[in-house]
């Protein structure tokens, strides 16, 4: 009779667990980049299905005034002069069709952004309002500041900015090519080329603009630039997009870095709703003909596929 203890247990040689392991390494390096795919592809339709409720929020809006909301409120002395508050963006004045009827109500829209009263709404951040691919530092972004470096308030971050049209937004707040300008109430029928082709809201990314906010323009601050030798930008451009002319060539993504150009952390490309709140991919390559027509809402251009 054999002494049970002296069977031999099967088992790994230490080579043989290196084997294993180096097997599970290699299957596991494979299946990741699938799995990155598959998570960044939910998170552009989580983005998209935020746009398409912004979409509706803005079309519910038209309904219930006859118009779109305007890009920002402000008051100003002259045609494209400095804003005087309070300042108030688009995003802001559909928060009723976002469900958000609570914290439209907190805010007092006669009174500055900037107004202590307005404090607790003005930090507030929204899902809704945040692309799920982006991971900005920090809800909000404290260093809302003037052209003396002095900090005014901080606000919530946000992704998506409305398009104000080609031209620079903070030297063109009110006659711009978009949907969206400084106090505009425009209409469907004031967008010629066809709400389809009128591009009136887009992502923008924490790391290339860092200031976006859905809160509206903070009267009187400046947007400082990513890159060496550019100007400051001014409050429009917390919650407005300008596209640029095709010769500027800046198109999604672009490597130009301006602080209010379209980007986001998609692989190659943006969303953007249009005016008839369509939500489509935007790829980085479109051809600056087609980007420059669908800023425009009355420009005339046959935009074609993009």
């Amino acid at each position: 009779m054999s002494n049970p203890q002296s069977v031999r247990r099967g088992g790994f040689t230490l080579i043989e667990l290196l084997v294993v392991i180096a097997i599970i390494a290699v299957l596991v390096g494979l299946l990741l980049p699938a799995v990155q795919k598959v998570r960044e592809a939910a998170s552009r339709m989580s983005c998209q299905n935020n746009l398409h409720q912004i979409g509706l929020a803005l079309h519910n809006y038209h309904g219930a005034y006859g118009h779109f909301p305007p890009g920002f409120t402000s008051q100003a002395v002259t045609l494209n002069g400095d804003g005087l508050g309070p300042g108030w963006g688009w995003a802001a004045h559909i928060l009723p069709y976002m469900e958000q009827e609570p914290l439209y109500k907190s805010i007092d829209f006669r009174k500055d952004i900037a107004d202590p009263a307005n404090a607790a709404p003005r930090v507030t951040s929204l899902k809704l309002y945040l692309c799920p691919s982006d991971n900005p530092q920090k809800p909000t972004f404290d260093a809302v500041s003037d052209p003396a470096g002095t900090v005014i308030c901080p606000v919530a971050f946000a992704n998506y900015a409305g398009i104000g049209g080609l031209f620079e937004v903070t030297d063109n707040p009110d006659v711009n090519t978009g949907l969206l300008l400084r106090n505009s109430r425009f209409r469907f029928a004031d967008a010629l080329d066809g709400t389809s082709q009128t591009l009136m809201v887009t992502e923008r990314q924490s790391k290339r603009s860092p200031m976006t906010t859905w809160v509206g323009a903070v009267t009187g601050s400046v947007n400082p630039p990513l890159v060496a030798g550019y100007e400051e930008e001014g409050p429009p451009t917390l919650c407005l997009i300008n596209l640029g002319e095709a010769a500027d060539k800046r198109t999604p993504n672009n490597p130009l870095d301006h602080v209010e150009d379209a980007s986001s952390r998609h692989t190659g490309g943006v969303n953007g709703l249009f005016g008839d709140g369509s939500v489509r991919y935007i790829r980085d390559t479109i051809d600056p003909l087609a980007w420059e027509a669908i800023g425009t809402r009355a420009g005339g251009e046959v935009v074609g596929d993009f």
